[in-house]
């Protein structure tokens, strides 16, 4: 009984360094949610994650909006957006409550202890994304999911928060704006891409999914079924494009196609009698073609995947993240499609590694008619559609050191909406 007035309208919007893309979909009675419209057009004025020019930047968001508005015959004024770039960053909050032991905990005693955790949160010039309560400890640090009805002393829970620089969103907030489109909520990246991407037993046991985007390569990490760390580097996949061009001393656009169509990760011994087609910047003329040995194109593009999965070694080693055993990592976003890929990062991270992609989904139906929304390049914008199922959020009341007065409560109509019917 999916009649139109029990479903509500959500629309999703991934401002990347490669493309901007939007997805409409609706959302039914029963959790389940229905794509209806996308659209998407290659990045204008955004760089490494960081908008550097507002009105390419807008024109971007407003042709993959209204293409996505267009296919679901629908208007949208409310959005759910990615915030990336590489000053992702974030904490873990930890607060204790006494109890009384002679009486069960209950959602009051639940509510206390969070709020404490995320009270007075000092965010020196960052704007808060995320606050998320990932866990609950009993007396003798057992921990559990879900306190109500244990007794105990002492109730202690960490929440997670996660931000990025105030000035930061505060541009991607002027081309929204621009673009009479209003934030709904924001998501980081790398969250989203682990919510369309991570089984729920990887979730449970333990999972990193590295989001290999254009500009940035975002970090997010997983246990017991919340996460648990954001993080992000400046490298990505437009990254090892520039190396190429500047290399082999040919366009952008070429460089392009040859990473896609010839590069692998790491040389082989077969790269040095193969050769390949390479145009000289600026030539159009067929005669000047060059021809390099393969190994000339995997020589450049190695050592550039090396870098960037030594630096995402780097911050999990940081994190405490790199001697869990049961600890597996995901590659997804459109930089995880190069050949390769997976075998130098299970080496370097010392982790079993797959490829992930947002399939598999059992809240999204009918994902099979939408076949290029099953790309690892479309992992975080299908995450933010399923970020409304996820929602864990709990802002708190104030706020220390930030500048500017942002909106509570933008959520508030899907969330209402979600309390009501389910």
């Amino acid at each position: 009984m999916n009649s139109f007035n029990r479903q509500t309208l959500i629309a999703a919007l991934d401002i990347g360094s490669s493309k901007v893309c939007c997805v409409i979909a609706r959302v039914s009675r029963d959790q389940k949610i229905t794509i209806v419209g996308y659209g998407y057009n290659a990045s204008k004025g955004i760089k490494n994650g960081i908008i550097t020019d507002i009105k390419q930047a807008t024109f971007s968001v407003c042709d993959a909006v209204e293409a996505a508005e267009q296919m679901a015959n629908e208007r949208v004024e409310r959005i759910i957006v990615n915030i990336s770039g590489k000053e992702v960053k974030s904490s873990i909050r930890t607060a204790q409550l006494s109890l009384n032991k002679s009486k069960p905990i209950t959602e009051v005693e639940i509510k206390k202890v969070v709020e404490k955790g995320i009270n007075k949160i000092n965010v020196e010039n960052n704007e808060l994304i995320h606050c998320l309560p990932i866990g609950y400890k009993l007396d003798y640090g057992e921990e559990t999911a879900d306190p109500r009805n244990l007794f105990g002393e002492n109730l202690v829970v960490q929440v997670l928060t996660g931000m990025v620089p105030e000035i930061m969103f505060r541009n991607t907030k002027t081309v929204l704006d621009n673009s009479h489109l209003d934030i709904a909520e924001k998501v980081l990246s790398p969250y989203a891409s682990g919510l369309s991407c991570l089984v729920d037993d990887e979730k449970e046991l333990g999972a990193t999914v590295i989001d290999i985007g254009g500009g940035t390569t975002s970090i997010a990490s997983f246990r017991h079924g919340h996460p648990i760390y954001f993080n992000s580097i400046g490298v990505g996949g437009n990254n090892v494009t520039n190396d190429i061009a500047w290399g082999l001393t040919t366009s952008f656009a070429h460089a392009e196609r040859l990473k896609t169509l010839h590069g692998c990760a790491f040389v082989t011994t077969q790269d040095k009698n193969e050769t390949i087609n390479v145009y000289p910047v600026g030539e159009e003329d067929d005669s000047l073609i060059k021809q390099v040995p393969k190994s000339e194109l995997n020589g450049i593009i190695s050592p550039r995947i090396e870098e960037m999965f030594e630096l995402v070694n780097q911050k999990l080693n940081e994190a405490g993240l790199k001697d869990s055993t049961s600890h597996r990592i995901v590659l997804t976003g459109g930089g995880s499609q190069l050949s390769g890929i997976r075998e130098v990062a299970s080496l370097i991270l010392e982790k079993q590694v797959r490829l992930g992609r947002p399939r598999n989904i059992s809240n999204i139906l009918d994902i099979s008619n939408y076949p290029v929304l099953q790309y690892p390049s479309f992992s975080t914008v299908i995450g933010l559609l399923l970020f409304v199922l996820n929602y864990t959020e709990r802002k708190p009341h104030k706020i220390i050191s930030k500048p500017l007065n942002t909106e509570g409560g933008r959520f508030s109509k899907i969330m209402n909406w979600l309390k009501q019917n389910f």
